[in-house]
């Protein structure tokens, strides 16, 4: 891996192994589906001190460290992060996450990037086990740290996970985002794909082309944010529009909006044509929406920003397309549609229109859809291919990954809230994440393993000015070589 960081952001900060890393990580690109450089890097890094190293045939990373003097007979533990991020970015940003290093920087006590994803989730979560595999001081028994590709775009790696890779029967997932909390389930989902052909039309004869761009939201992660009810830019851009268009002869020539299936999307933009003599009131009604939208999101997304500006078009959609789109967008589902009654407090089924991109002579949209139960994603899964399909539309579903069944007895989470209550003098919490983790596809594989998930509090994940808690940083490096020593020393119960 390259030299650590000269940066002053990350100057002083505890642990120094794991800030270090984690700087070297803000160094490499990491998109979902092109962790190959970093996952190199590491490769290198981890042979380069005799580390045993392996890479499957799903691109995922097994780095094996050997048990530490005198715990050689302790079981096998399994740690286990994703490589790769979400790469989002404010508008008008110049940022390229395929070649450009992320800038972070410290504001009152957060590690923060404003205009861009920083890649704490789960950069942090590597970052641990990384400091884990090179510190030769701590005190555990056989490590196996795996690292998985693709994640964010699919969990196409722990999918991909091969049976038999794994000797540990104990795994500790570090992709979680609040302190003090171990997971112990995780919602399932699915994607449900639409795509429909269209019919371009020419421009009419004295219609105007103007670009509407509506943004300013906070965005988010689909899972953990999918509750709080921020914008959906989508979805208010498609109001928008139904609205215009039954005001005047409007004609729709794109409609495009978020860049990733599990991010709120946080900007919509739409490019129209129509009658000249309307121009004037357009500004008018787009200033009304605003106020409007604003009203109705008070205290979670009142940032919003509704803009015109002049554009240039050739092409417009057909008049039948224009509203079949339009209709099936309103009507489509998003947010929370049940709330779990086994769980109090946590959404059991929901729904993200995450991406859309429509343009004359194609369409496609993204859902993705989540839930704790199967057969509840499975159910809303289907009302939205339904939907479509009174239109003729196509729609399929793909990439189901299964939930991540609660096991309340589990010994490993009890032998974790243990040395919790010692290293901390505090009670920590067990939660169950609507936000898919790779833990249920893991657990396909290899149905015998004890799993636990925990991490520092990060918060903004999926969007620009994401930020990790620094301190929390320091607490889960603490419990977590803490755990290590305690699953390893004789007589502990696994």
């Amino acid at each position: 891996m390259p030299p650590a960081i000269a940066e002053p952001v990350f100057s002083n900060l505890e642990p120094v192994a794991v800030w270090t890393h984690f700087a070297r990580l803000c160094r490499i690109p990491r998109q979902s589906k092109a962790e190959g450089p970093l996952r190199d890097e590491i490769r290198q890094w981890a042979l380069a001190k005799g580390l045993v190293v392996r890479v499957d045939g799903a691109g995922n990373l097994l780095i094996c460290k050997p048990a530490s003097v005198g715990r050689e007979d302790a079981p096998v533990l399994v740690v286990q992060a994703h490589l790769d991020m979400v790469c989002q970015k404010n508008p008008g940003v110049a940022h390229d996450f395929s070649r450009d290093p992320i800038r972070p920087l410290r504001r009152d006590g957060w590690l923060v990037a404003e205009d861009t994803t920083l890649g704490a989730d789960n950069g942090i979560g590597v970052a641990l086990i990384l400091a884990v595999l090179e510190d030769a001081s701590l005190v555990h028994g056989p490590i196996e740290a795996l690292l998985t590709v693709d994640e964010e775009a699919g969990m196409g790696g722990a999918r991909g996970l091969e049976a038999g890779v794994l000797k540990g029967r104990l795994l500790l997932n570090l992709d979680t985002e609040q302190w003090g909390e171990f997971f112990m389930g995780c919602a399932g989902g699915l994607d449900v794909n639409v795509r429909r052909e269209g019919t371009a039309e020419p421009l009419p004869p004295g219609f105007e082309a103007w670009r509407i761009d509506l943004g300013g939201l906070r965005g988010g992660h689909s899972g953990v944010d999918i509750h709080e009810e921020r914008g959906n830019a989508i979805k208010l851009l498609v109001r928008v529009l139904r609205d215009l268009e039954r005001r005047w002869p409007l004609r729709l020539a794109d409609l495009n909006g978020g860049s990733a299936r599990n991010a709120l999307p946080r900007e919509a933009s739409a490019t129209v044509v129509l009658p000249s003599r309307q121009v004037e009131t357009l500004a008018a009604s787009l200033a009304s929406w605003q106020s409007l939208l604003r009203l109705e999101l008070l205290g979670v997304d009142e940032g919003l920003n509704i803009v015109c500006a002049p554009a240039s078009v050739g092409r417009v959609m057909s008049a039948q397309d224009q509203a079949l789109w339009l209709a099936s967008l309103h009507a489509a589902p998003h947010g929370v549609r049940r709330w779990s009654r086994r769980v109090a407090g946590v959404v059991e089924t929901s729904s993200n229109l995450g991406v859309v991109a429509l343009d004359p002579a194609n369409g496609s949209c993204n859902f993705m859809v989540r839930s704790l139960i199967d057969s509840g994603s499975s159910a809303l899964a289907d009302e939205i291919v339904s939907l479509f399909a009174l239109s003729g539309t196509p729609a399929e579903t793909a990439g189901h990954y299964p939930g991540w069944a609660p096991n309340p007895a589990s010994p490993l989470l009890a032998l974790c809230r243990s040395v919790f209550r010692q290293e901390f003098g505090d009670e920590s919490r067990v939660q169950i994440i609507h936000a898919g983790l790779e833990c249920g596809l893991i657990a396909a594989s290899y149905p015998a393993l004890d799993m636990v998930s925990f991490g520092p509090t990060i918060c903004g994940a999926h969007a620009p000015g994401e930020r990790v808690e620094i301190a929390s940083v320091g607490h889960a490096w603490q419990l977590l070589t803490a755990i290590l020593a305690a699953v390893s020393s004789p007589g502990a119960e696994h």
